[in-house]
């Protein structure tokens, strides 16, 4: 996919680069849409970290299939060939089992509409915020000593953790021998499954990780930064001298200097910020290509204190929800990011979580949402109306996800509104009896 593809083209984290991915160039004007169709776009996993996993996964049931157990033996010799011992292999699959979850999941990813702007509030939450803030003082001499090691800010390290895991907090309870296995004998994705089965294997042959410790999400992505098992194999680092690419245990610095050293080895600038918003005048026609900020700014696109954009390098104007929505002058850096998960909505989360975990305002441009939105606070007010009410809802939160608009939709529908899901100041008052 093409660095200039509309924000509507996936929510979700596409595989880690393994060699095999997209292109570098930072995308020129992108008068893009509003709507990501988060479930329409198939991905290697599940969907971008801001909605998703704000809900701890259960422990995942397991049962027997003697198709896959079949489909295990002739694995088995595939897997030999291919430098897995059979001492190891024997071990890893000795109580593997056929999971009926994995494949509902990949089969029923939600398909819901999200906009760009819910995208970014979730992203940059409150909570998510103040968590990343807090992890970051915990952490704080780990991420600076990977930051100069690598050269990447620790607020842009730490936003990769915030979205990718909620900064360690929701890495995943799938054993990921069972989960990789189940996909591959599945066969819808079988071949880059199967890849992914055997570099797993390695990486246990290895001795990174024990069999009790490897476990991740229903699609493979481990860790508190969500690596798939080939770009682990290709980018990990042992960042703290141990022996071991540790990107699962309760310490995150070689997870942390993994995530820093995958977004140098794809150009990361030190001290180029992603990007900057940027008011954008009214009468400027659909202007393309790459400029300088300062060329920018004779065509008036200027920052939001009304003066030109400092000249960090060359920039492209990315305006995610159209020209009546907040506009960014986006860097190289932005396209970096996109390396990690091939999404403007993605880039765009990380970019603005770390502008906040530094102590940046929130977006100020605003965004044609169509309805008066609420505050954080009162989002959280409208979920708790809503489960009183009885509608199914795992959290009070203030995020909205797919859980909240459904719930939302559904008491519109019965109180004669527009089910269109969107958490308004109208919906808040009815709620309320107003």
């Amino acid at each position: 996919m093409a660095l200039a593809s509309p924000v509507d083209t996936s929510l979700r984290p596409k595989a880690r680069p393994d060699g095999s991915t997209e292109a570098d160039a930072v995308p020129a004007v992108a008068d893009t849409q509003a709507t990501v169709y988060a479930g329409l776009a198939r991905s290697i996993r599940p969907l971008a970290r801001p909605n998703d996993l704000d809900t701890a996964e259960g422990a995942p049931a397991a049962t027997s299939n003697p198709a896959f157990d079949r489909w295990v033996r002739g694995f088995r010799g595939r897997a030999l060939a291919q430098g897995i011992s059979p001492r190891v292999f024997d071990a890893a699959f000795q109580n593997v089992r056929y999971t009926p979850d994995v494949i509902a999941k990949d089969r029923n990813q939600t398909e819901f509409k999200s906009n760009i702007w819910d995208y970014l509030d979730n992203a940059a939450a409150p909570p998510k915020v103040e968590e990343g803030q807090q992890a970051m003082r915990r952490h704080d001499s780990t991420l600076s000593r990977v930051e100069q090691r690598y050269g990447v800010e620790k607020e842009v390290v730490a936003a990769v953790w915030g979205l990718e895991s909620r900064y360690g907090t929701r890495m995943g309870t799938y054993p990921m021998i069972d989960a990789l296995a189940t996909l591959a004998f599945d066969g819808r994705r079988g071949s880059f499954f199967e890849k992914q089965l055997v570099t797993a294997l390695k990486i246990v042959q290895s001795g990174d990780v024990t069999q009790g410790d490897f476990k991740g999400s229903w699609a493979g992505a481990m860790g508190h930064t969500q690596f798939i098992p080939t770009s682990y194999m290709a980018y990990a680092v042992d960042f703290d001298g141990d022996g071991r690419r540790d990107v699962w245990s309760d310490d995150p610095g070689d997870a942390l200097a993994s995530t820093a050293a995958y977004l140098r080895r794809f150009g990361w600038i030190s001290g180029q910020p992603w990007g900057v918003e940027v008011r954008v005048p009214r009468g400027l026609g659909n202007t393309g290509g790459q400029r300088m900020p300062s060329q920018w700014a004779q065509l008036g696109v200027v920052g939001m204190d009304g003066q030109p954009v400092r000249d960090y390098g060359s920039a492209s104007l990315l305006m995610p929800a159209g020209r009546n929505g907040a506009a960014f002058l986006v860097f190289k850096n932005f396209s970096v990011i996109k390396r990690y998960n091939n999404s403007d909505a993605y880039a765009l989360g990380v970019g603005h979580l770390s502008d906040r975990l530094k102590g940046g305002p929130p977006i100020q441009g605003a965004w044609p949402r169509g309805y008066e939105p609420l505050s954080f606070t009162e989002k959280m007010e409208l979920q708790r109306q809503l489960k009183q009410r009885g509608y199914d809802l795992e959290k009070i939160d203030g995020l909205i996800g797919p859980n909240t608009r459904s719930a939302i939709a559904a008491y519109q529908r019965s109180a004669g509104m527009t089910a269109d899901g969107n958490p308004s100041q109208e919906v808040l008052k009815r709620l309320k009896g107003g």
